[in-house]
């Protein structure tokens, strides 16, 4: 009877082990074969659709207009700070790459653009896509541009069209050039802060807001020249993209308020009557006018049309053959790695490494668009770009909206340096901020005392007044930093220190009025500066392009993290202070910006840093 029931027990148990083990064979196999079918589902939807004749592109601009994506960390950190990055970005390279093969392909025969969801964009980025645009219609297709309504930055690409549409209950809105800063003198003081600046160039104006309340004689004339000359080039530009009269664009501002009146407020025929736009159409009136251009498509029952994207996606990009390679040194130039979006004075120079130890690589370009930042790390990536020349490959230096300061410091080592004609350069001079807080300690009963070996010892505690031997030290070092930064440039551009001196000292310029004072090599795009690289380097038509961007580790992730952390603190606290106020948050958020600049201080290896920063925005 036992061995019986240990029969029994012995075919149940291997039974229910069969049982399982099948189960699980079937279950490891339906999983299977659901990867299988979400890999080839995704591959599916992942095609490009299909391209017929008579099709239209649609240029669907959203978010800002950047020279390469920030990276999603990072982004979704700004985001969080409130910069505005949560709207997205989109690439000028892409921009120009789609234009470029639509212009050329047989299927596409017109462009519909609309500019609505474009955010930030620099005025030289706007006169690329703009060029690309003329291109697009030179090869005889036609480009339609419709707004619900147009700001500044918009209108100019939709200048570039046959034809401008608006929405009747739209308006385009030109403001011109020019900004107000908020100055902290007065509510620094209340709060006890003392930011004691060592500086070298008169028109240095960066940390003018920490130690004023309001702009010195020497910003305000920099600043009346630059934005008169930048105006100067928006509105010829607009004037002659839409065949306008000289200086109509400027009369048509001046007069706004009789002329509005005048149309009783219909901002939309108002654009009308300045020949601003051609006509007044609805969102669905234009596509009418599109099938009738056009081909209409049954299934969408619009006319026949591709996106931006679904046209990016069908691009191919070349992997192998001789290459002039492109670095980007976008935003704010900062000590060690930084990701893309930044410019990290160690991740920059080692992408330019990269390039020049890359055989298939015969020529580098520093596409640059930024207002500068920490001299050391401008530094390094100069002399990597020194290097690079040394071992035999040319270096050409393409300026986008900024190249100032230490972005103008970068591009000292290059065999060519372009600028567009409204790039925002110079800005040479050099500066120190040293926050102390010796007040406000003494304002909340905190008091500080102690003994030190030497006077140095503890002379960087910002809890104390600043000792004016450290100070002393500092500006002797700030003065070492100028004479370094006006050596190199005058070696670069082949002329005195003295020259240099003389259209330095901090102030900006345009990319025309920096060719006028030696200080770049031409005026012209960022095609220029890829047939100036492989010219350069004896490259065939059939060169490629790559791209080099920064690849972050796990670990610089985290290391990203923690760089930021004490700013997104210090920006929280403040936006914090604000916000019950009832202040406005785009005022809100500048506010917080600026000061933020005094938290970063203590994000570096001591409390003061040599900073090569202009403190400009793009036009």
């Amino acid at each position: 009877m036992t061995s019986f029931l240990f029969q029994l027990a012995t075919r149940f148990f291997s039974a229910l082990w069969h049982l399982l083990d099948t189960g699980r064979r079937v279950f490891s196999n339906l999983l299977f074969l659901l990867f299988v079918a979400m890999v080839v589902a995704a591959l599916i939807y992942s095609m490009p659709p299909r391209l017929e004749g008579k099709t239209a592109l649609v240029l669907n601009l959203k978010g800002n207009l950047v020279e390469q994506h920030a990276a999603n960390l990072d982004a979704r950190l700004l985001a969080d700070m409130g910069d505005g990055l949560e709207q997205g970005d989109i690439q000028l390279r892409d921009i120009l790459l789609v234009l470029e093969a639509a212009a050329h392909d047989p299927k596409i025969t017109s462009l519909v653009l609309l500019p609505d969801d474009m955010r930030t964009a620099g005025l030289p980025m706007l006169r690329e896509v703009a060029a690309a645009l003329d291109r697009f219609k030179a090869s005889g297709k036609p480009v339609v541009a419709w707004g619900s309504s147009y700001d500044q930055r918009q209108y100019f690409l939709a200048a570039h069209a046959n034809d401008v549409y608006l929405d009747p209950m739209g308006h385009i809105l030109l403001e011109g050039f020019g900004h107000y800063r908020n100055y902290y003198r007065d509510a620094l003081d209340k709060l006890g802060i003392t930011v004691n600046l060592m500086r070298v160039g008169t028109y240095k104006s960066f940390a003018e807001p920490f130690v004023g309340n309001g702009p010195s004689p020497a910003a305000l004339e920099a600043d009346r020249t630059l934005f008169a000359a930048l105006w100067t080039a928006y509105t010829d530009d607009v004037e002659k993209a839409r065949h306008l009269p000289g200086g109509s664009v400027q009369h048509a501002i001046d007069a706004l308020p009789q002329s509005l009146t005048d149309m009783h407020g219909d901002a939309a025929k108002l654009a009308l009557s300045t020949h601003w736009a051609d006509g007044l159409k609805t969102r669905d009136e234009l596509r009418q006018l599109m099938i009738a251009k056009g081909i209409e498509d049954g299934e969408t029952r619009s006319f026949r049309q591709i996106s931006f994207e679904d046209y990016l996606a069908r691009q191919k990009t070349r992997t192998r053959g001789d290459a002039v390679a492109v670095i980007v040194a976008e935003g704010e130039i900062r000590d060690g790695k930084a990701p893309a979006g930044e410019v990290g004075g160690l991740s920059t120079a080692t992408l330019i490494r990269t390039a020049r130890e890359d055989d298939q690589i015969k020529a580098v370009i520093l596409r640059v668009n930024s207002p500068g930042g920490s001299a050391y790390a401008s530094e390094l990536i100069r002399r990597e770009l020194e290097l690079t020349r040394a071992a035999g490959k040319p270096v050409v230096v393409s300026m986008s909206n900024l190249a100032a300061s230490g972005g103008y410091w970068v591009s000292l080592s290059a065999d060519e340096v372009i600028a567009d004609p409204t790039t925002v350069t110079g800005s040479i001079g050099v500066f120190a901020l040293f926050p102390t807080a010796d007040r406000m300690m003494g304002k909340i009963g905190i008091h500080t005392d102690g003994v030190t070996t030497t006077w140095l010892a503890d002379a960087q505690n910002p809890l104390r007044p600043l000792d004016p031997r450290f100070e002393a030290l500092v500006q002797s070092s700030v003065n070492h930093i100028y004479d370094d930064f006006t050596a190199k440039a005058a070696a670069a551009r082949k002329t005195t220190s003295q020259k240099i001196d003389a259209v330095a000292q901090g102030r900006v310029w345009t990319g025309q009025q920096a060719l006028e004072r030696g200080l770049v090599d031409r005026v012209g795009s960022y095609s220029d500066a890829l047939q100036s690289a492989a010219t350069r380097a004896r490259l065939g038509p059939d060169y490629r392009v790559a791209y080099l961007d920064p690849k972050p580790t796990g670990l610089d992730r985290w290391t990203q993290w923690l760089g930021f952390s004490r700013t997104r603190l210090a920006r929280q606290a403040l936006q914090g202070h604000l916000d019950p106020t009832g202040m406005l948050p785009d005022p809100a958020r500048n506010i917080v910006a600026s000061l933020s600049w005094l938290s970063q201080l203590a994000d570096g290896h001591s409390a003061f840093l040599a900073l090569t920063h202009c403190l400009c925005q793009a036009p």
